[in-house]
């Protein structure tokens, strides 16, 4: 028999997860008529000076986000707006989010938020937090134990 090391930080994570997308499930509003709540996928990464951001928004244009950033989180929130139908021509199916959004990311450490540079391109939002100065420069004792 093969022992487990039991990781209850990796469940809880994906515990969360799936909370997550079920109540992105339920706040669904009417899918067929293309009016749904969404939140915009993201990738946090860690760099030795900075964190980098990434949010993928397809479809929505710049002037229609809006982005916020404190020491310890990121706001995006904007409308992906839909395109003007007129009457007479049938719209069959539509998998398209359309309305507002918005997404609050916690940071794992303070940022910088005075000197955060943006990119959007591509429907791709990219963000450059650098690390709070206090956090780069803090050096930590080792004690060495026989």
């Amino acid at each position: 028999m093969r022992l487990v090391r039991w990781q209850p930080f990796s469940e809880m994570e994906s515990l969360r997860r799936q909370m997550d997308r079920m109540f992105d499930e339920l706040l669904e509003i009417n899918p067929q008529a293309g009016n749904t709540n969404w939140a915009p996928a993201i990738e946090l990464k860690d760099e030795e000076n900075h964190l980098i951001l990434r949010a993928e928004i397809p479809g929505v244009e710049a002037k229609h986000l809006n982005i916020e950033v404190t020491r310890e989180a990121v706001s995006i929130s904007g409308e992906h707006h839909s395109e003007k139908r007129t009457e007479g021509k049938g719209l069959y199916h539509s998998e398209l989010r359309y309305g507002k959004f918005q997404r609050l990311v916690q940071l794992p450490v303070h940022v910088e938020n005075e000197q955060v540079k943006a990119e959007f391109k591509n429907g791709i939002l990219t963000l450059t937090l650098p690390k709070a100065e206090e956090l780069r420069r803090q050096v930590f004792k080792v004690n060495l134990t026989d």
